[in-house]
C-alpha cells in the first residue's frame, strides 16, 4: 500500500500543470470556511490595527499641512487687500506629505455585493441641443466645417484683443492641438463617455456658459445685433430671430445672483443645457469661448498687473481660477522656483491632479504647461487655427 501510494504521488507530481489547472475549484462553503478561519481573522485585524494606526498618523500631519496652506493664503490675500507685498514667508515651502505606510488590508470575511453608485448624468452635445429646442424654440447654426468657426474664433479673439500666440497655445492645450469646435472632453466615439461638459476650443464647462451669456450678455447681444446690421432679407431675419431667444438667455441666466454657485445650479438644469448649446453656434460661440480668456486678461488688468501674460500664464488662470492664477502669474521667477503648486490647490483638488503634484513648484508647473504647448502648437488644427488669424 505504501509502494502504491507513492507510485500515485509521483504519477501526480509528473502530470502536466494544465492538469492541475483543471482540477474543479473549491467550493464556496469551504473556501469561505477557510478565509474566515481564527488564523486569517487574526491576521487581518492584526494588518489592519497597523493601517489604521499609519493612516491615522498620516492624517494628523497632512490636516496641519493642508491647514497651514488655508491660513498662508488668508494672510496673502489679506496683505493684497491691504496693498502689501507677499513675499516668500506668506507661502508653505514644503511639499504636501506623502503617504508611505501600509495599504488597507482586504477582509476575508464575506462581503456583501457593493450597491452600485448612480452615476450623474453629463449632458451630451445633442442633449445640449434637444435641450435649446425644447425650452427656447431654438437649434444653434452650426459652422459648415471647422475651418469656417476656426476663422470664426479669430476674428472675435483679435477684437477682443487676445493674440494669437495666447489664443493658439491655449487651444493646444486644452484640446492637445486637433480639437474640433464640438469636442467634449473625454468623449472620443460610440463606445465612450464624456468625463465632464467642458466643450471647444477652451473647454467651457456648463456653467461656465451660463455665467459667460449672464455676465457678457451686453457684449454678446450687441455683436449679434452687429451682424444683423449687416445682413438683409431672410439672413437678417434669422439673425433677429437669435437676438430674441439671447435675450431670453440673458435674462434667465440673470434670474439668479451672480455667484459661481447660483450659475452651477441652473447649469444643472435642462433649461441650464440650452444655454451650453449656444457655444455650438456660429455666431455665439466664439464669443463665449473668446470670453472664457478675456475675462481672466481683464481681471489680471484690474488688479494692477499691465504686462501681457503669456500663454502658460493665463492658462494657470483659466484651469484655478483668476484669483489663484493671478497669485502665480505675479510671482518673481526666483519664488517660483520655490513656492510648491499645493499652495494654489484645495487638499482634495491637489491629489487628483497628477501633473500639479508631479511638478510640484510653480516654476515646473508653467514650464511643463509651455512645453506641452510647444509639441500641441504644432499639429493641424493648432496650424489651421494660426493661420485664420
Amino acid at each position: 500500500m505504501i509502494r502504491l501510494a507513492l507510485a500515485t504521488l509521483a504519477l501526480l507530481a509528473g502530470m502536466p500543470r494544465v492538469w492541475a489547472m483543471e482540477l474543479p475549484a473549491l467550493p464556496n462553503s469551504v473556501a469561505n470556511a477557510m478565509a474566515q478561519s481564527p488564523q486569517a481573522m487574526a491576521e487581518y485585524r492584526r494588518k489592519l490595527k497597523e493601517y489604521q494606526e499609519a493612516r491615522a498618523a498620516f492624517e494628523e500631519e497632512a490636516g496641519a499641512y493642508w491647514g497651514a496652506i488655508y491660513q498662508k493664503r488668508k494672510g496673502r490675500n489679506a496683505k493684497r487687500r491691504a496693498g502689501q507685498a507677499v513675499t516668500l514667508d506668506d507661502y508653505v515651502l514644503t511639499h504636501p506629505p506623502v503617504y508611505t505606510g501600509p495599504k488597507k488590508p482586504v477582509d476575508p470575511s464575506p462581503q456583501p455585493e457593493p450597491e452600485p453608485r448612480p452615476r450623474k448624468r453629463l449632458p451630451m452635445v445633442p442633449d445640449l441641443i434637444q435641450a435649446a429646442a425644447g425650452h427656447f424654440q431654438f437649434t444653434p447654426q452650426r459652422p459648415a466645417n471647422e475651418i469656417e468657426f476656426k476663422r470664426a474664433y479669430a476674428r472675435a479673439a483679435a477684437a477682443a484683443g487676445l493674440t494669437r500666440e495666447q489664443a493658439v497655445r491655449v487651444y493646444s492645450f486644452e484640446t492637445g492641438g486637433n480639437g474640433k469646435y464640438d469636442m467634449q472632453s473625454g468623449y472620443r466615439g460610440p463606445g465612450t463617455r464624456p468625463i465632464s461638459t467642458a466643450i471647444g476650443y477652451n473647454q467651457l464647462l456648463t456653467t461656465n456658459s451660463v455665467e459667460l451669456i449672464a455676465e457678457q450678455g451686453d457684449a454678446l447681444l450687441k455683436a449679434l445685433h452687429g451682424k444683423a446690421a449687416a445682413l438683409s432679407g431672410s439672413p437678417r431675419k434669422t439673425m433677429e430671430s437669435k437676438i430674441a431667444v439671447m435675450k431670453r438667455m440673458v435674462a434667465f441666466a440673470r434670474s439668479v445672483p451672480d455667484t459661481w454657485s447660483e450659475h452651477e445650479k441652473l447649469a444643472n438644469t435642462e433649461k441650464g443645457w440650452a444655454l451650453h448649446a449656444m457655444v455650438l453656434d456660429i455666431d455665439v460661440g466664439p464669443h463665449l469661448q473668446t470670453h472664457k480668456l478675456l475675462t481672466s486678461v481683464k481681471f489680471a488688468r484690474a488688479k494692477g498687473y499691465t504686462r501681457p501674460l503669456t500663454a502658460a500664464e493665463l492658462e494657470m488662470m483659466n484651469l484655478t481660477g483668476d484669483g489663484t492664477g493671478l497669485d502665480m502669474v505675479t510671482m518673481p521667477q526666483a519664488m517660483r522656483e520655490r513656492v510648491p503648486t499645493a499652495n494654489f490647490f484645495q487638499r482634495g483638488g491637489y491629489e487628483r491632479n497628477p501633473v500639479a503634484s508631479r511638478h510640484n513648484t510653480v516654476a515646473k508647473l508653467l514650464a511643463v504647461t509651455d512645453e506641452r504647448m510647444d509639441v500641441n502648437s504644432r499639429k493641424p488644427g493648432a496650424q489651421d487655427l494660426a493661420a485664420s488669424f
